[in-house]
């Protein structure tokens, strides 16, 4: 969202280790090496690059296609540079449901799992969220209730991060390599690039140890190491201005939402950066409170966004949570005035106005006119270009009596926190015939009631102010307002209607959408090409690793199962193929290496074969001849009249008995014949053999030998007394013949029933 000619832009282009070029538009490109020629990318290309990436690695993980996200932006950004982002996530075909901002997305991490806010009619709780990340230090107040959030006020240092404290380090470091040993690391930049990378590991290590650190770097330049070393106080004596930077976002942030230290009732920090020491302290000292590190400093806004697109999804059921958030900066339009051809101004979106929101102005117009939108206080944002864009209302027409015609725009700050103006339309009067066929506006208005056009022709009104004013109704539903309205009441009615106009918009920094179509396009094949490289280096890894593999193989586990002629010719054949992938063959298509893996397998599979044979084939024979035991002792029993398998059929166990005899013979021959080749020659029989043997045996014999016995039922046992008792009479044995045990309905001695005397003897 920035120009080339930014100064910004080129502050940053001295720092990296690649080049940028202006592209045609103007914006700022990277010239690279792609596919062995050179390319240049725009930068809403290079971050669309990153989020397929990102697209690739949530998929992979989810195993479903992603379609949905929710971005995260800094809260300083401006539209130009939220467009982009919007622009990059559409190359990729993502749709991003909101742009939120990274202070916002912290707090809702932070609330939505909280159970002990205060209810909405109590007094917030206040919460202040501090973020210094890599790049910037932003800073956020919050007034939680239940299930609510609104953001009170944002403030922010766009160029204080960590790598401004990694660049001190450089610095220093620079300065004593320079002198100790006549080397210039900013004269080669990878050289710098590794310094970086080395002073950032020391700056974490002086976080949590207050000694002094070594910097060792080996062959660093013209092959000569170097070393140094550092401690804390050392550090935060270096970074002195940086720190003192800490408290202006801070005291803005308090002044701008008016409040005072004791109104905080907490001071969550998240960020790498505030994990020096001295950050925290300035902070704490700053709030007079411990800081609170209760949220994950570096996953924090990720998991922010995360909720807020479970939120946004219908496919997951998250507890309800308001979110309200604040315009980063003030908000005006200008307008040409038809009176004295002067200009008219208004602030539509004050400095931390809620978000999104929508207002209407009313303007009287007897044609089209033009509205430019730009930010109030040019000072206080972080982009060269005051203004977001110009708006022309087109097809507006005087009345036909000759007045003005009466105009609604509607302007908008919506959820990407983008400015608007979303909606125009023009106020017709509409005649009673008409008026039963579309559907009006009815607007009470008196004679009176005249635009005030000098200082101020447009009327600013918040939506609940045009609730209040503007209703809509169908013909039945206006005669019952008539009919439910007092006599004193009625005042003169107009009917109406309303023409949506069109809008041409010309925003700064907005791609084309030809340009557009044309980074979708290129995008798509170069998720193509990436697509069939990795199938190309996947099948260059494979030969690789069966040239490792079989390699190690073949003077371990396999080397009995290859004689020595085929062994030398294929050691040989492996060594040649391993020379061939680091030279001609280092960069050829997938059906080379493809056709080199087969031609590979041929001598290989073999091989392989034989010593998979010689492992499985020893089990397979011993539970072979485990079975064929089995039913032969069950055959057995069977001929000595054993009264488990008496009930078997004797046609079925002759089929038994001849399938364990054919399948031992099989079983020897088999054997005798393996018996006779050596380990370096394909085996006389192989596993599936075995293997459906024991299956054909199974399907034979098993179900012969498991058939149940059939049920035999037992003689009813007659009551020669009483046909009709509810007891049966038992032998208890000697000792109780000569006692009556009735029962009945569950009682041993039913006093009301009749007993039957019972000759025992």
């Amino acid at each position: 969202g920035r120009a080339f000619n930014d100064s910004f832009v080129q502050k940053e282009k001295e720092k990296l280790s690649y080049d940028l070029v202006p592209m045609k538009n103007g914006g700022v490109g990277v010239k690279v090496m792609y596919m062995d020629e050179e390319h240049i990318f725009s930068v809403e290309q290079i971050s669309a690059m990153l989020l397929t990436k990102l697209k690739e690695t949530a998929e992979s993980n989810l195993k479903k296609p992603v379609t949905d996200c929710v971005i995260s932006v800094p809260s300083f950004f401006t539209d130009a540079e939220r467009r982009s982002l919007l622009d990059a996530a559409q190359i990729v075909g993502l749709n991003c449901l909101r742009l939120m901002n990274d202070m916002t997305a912290v707090a809702l991490n932070y609330g939505i799992y909280k159970q002990d806010l205060p209810a909405p009619e109590e007094k917030p709780r206040i919460v202040v969220f501090v973020d210094m990340g890599h790049s910037a230090f932003q800073v956020s107040a919050c007034a939680f209730n239940k299930s609510k959030l609104k953001v009170l006020g944002t403030a922010f240092d766009p160029f204080l991060g960590g790598r401004n404290f990694d660049g001190k380090l450089v610095d220093y470091f620079c300065a004593e390599i320079k002198s100790k040993y006549k080397l210039d690391p900013k004269a080669k930049v990878r050289a710098l690039l590794r310094l970086y990378q080395e002073c950032e590991k020391l700056k974490k290590l002086m976080s949590s140890n207050s000694t002094d650190i070594p910097l060792n770097i080996e062959c660093f330049m013209n092959d000569t190491d170097v070393s140094g070393k550092m401690n804390r106080s050392q550090f935060e004596e270096l970074c002195a201005d940086l720190l003192q930077r800490i408290e202006m976002p801070l005291l803005s942030l308090m002044e701008q939402t008016q409040l005072k230290v004791e109104d905080v009732t907490a001071v969550e920090i998240v960020g790498g950066a505030t994990r020096i020491p001295a950050v925290k302290e300035r902070i704490a000292k700053f709030f007079g409170k411990d800081v609170s590190t209760t949220l994950n400093a570096d996953e924090a806004i990720a998991r922010g966004c995360a909720l807020q697109c479970a939120i946004l999804s219908p496919a997951f059921k998250v507890r309800e949570f308001s979110v309200t958030d604040a315009t980063p900066f003030p908000i005006s339009l200008l307008w040409n005035t038809e009176a004295e051809d002067t200009e008219g101004v208004h602030e539509v979106f004050s400095k931390n106005h809620a978000a999104p929101f929508s207002k209407v102005l009313t303007f009287y117009r007897k044609g089209p006119f033009e509205l430019e939108a730009f930010y109030s206080d040019p000072n206080g944002v972080p982009y060269p270009e005051s203004r977001i864009g110009k708006y022309v209302i087109q097809n507006v027409a005087a009345q036909k009596d000759g007045e003005k015609s009466k105009v609604k725009v509607k302007v908008r700050v919506n959820t990407h926190g983008i400015f608007s103006v979303s909606t125009a339309s023009m106020v017709e009067p509409v005649k009673s015939e008409e008026s039963e066929d579309v559907g009006v506006e009815t607007e009470v208005e008196s004679q009176d009631q005249r635009p005030i056009e000098n200082s101020s022709d447009v009327m600013l009104l918040h939506q609940e102010e045009v609730r209040k004013m503007i209703f809509f109704f169908s013909p039945t539903q206006t005669n019952e307002k008539k009919g439910d309205q007092p006599p004193e009441a009625k005042k003169p009615k107009i009917k109406v209607k309303n023409v949506e106009l069109p809008i041409e918009a010309n925003l700064v920094w907005q791609l084309g959408k030809d340009l557009l179509n044309m980074y979708i396009e290129t995008e798509g094949k170069m998720i193509m090409q990436d697509k069939l490289e990795k199938e190309r280096n996947d099948a260059k890894n494979a030969v690789e690793e069966y040239v490792y593999e079989f390699r190690d193989k073949l003077s371990g586990p396999y080397e009995k199962f290859v004689c020595e002629k085929d062994l030398q010719g294929f050691s040989a054949l492996l060594t040649e193929t391993e020379g061939w992938l680091y030279e001609e063959g280092e960069d050829e298509a997938k059906q080379v290496y493809v056709d080199k893996l087969e031609d590979l397998k041929k001598l290989g599979t073999p091989i392989e074969m034989r010593y998979q044979e010689a492992e499985e084939r020893p089990k397979l024979l011993e539970e072979l001849e485990y079975r064929l035991q089995y039913y032969a002792t069950i055959a057995g029993e069977f001929r000595n009249k054993d009264e488990k398998y008496i009930h078997i059929d004797e046609m079925e166990m002759m089929k038994v008995e001849k399938c364990v005899s054919e399948v031992v013979e099989w079983m020897n021959n088999a054997v005798s014949a393996q018996a006779k080749k050596s380990l370096d020659q394909d085996p006389a029989v192989h596993s599936s053999e075995i293997k459906g043997k024991l299956q054909e045996l199974n399907n034979v014999c098993e179900p012969v030998v498991t058939q149940p016995k059939p049920k035999v039922d037992s003689p009813k046992e007659e009551n020669p007394l009483n046909e009709q008792s509810d007891y049966k009479t038992e032998d208890m044995g000697d000792d109780d013949k000569n006692s009556e045990m009735p029962q009945q309905n569950g009682e041993c001695h039913p006093s009301d029933q009749n007993t039957i005397s019972m000759d025992l003897d």
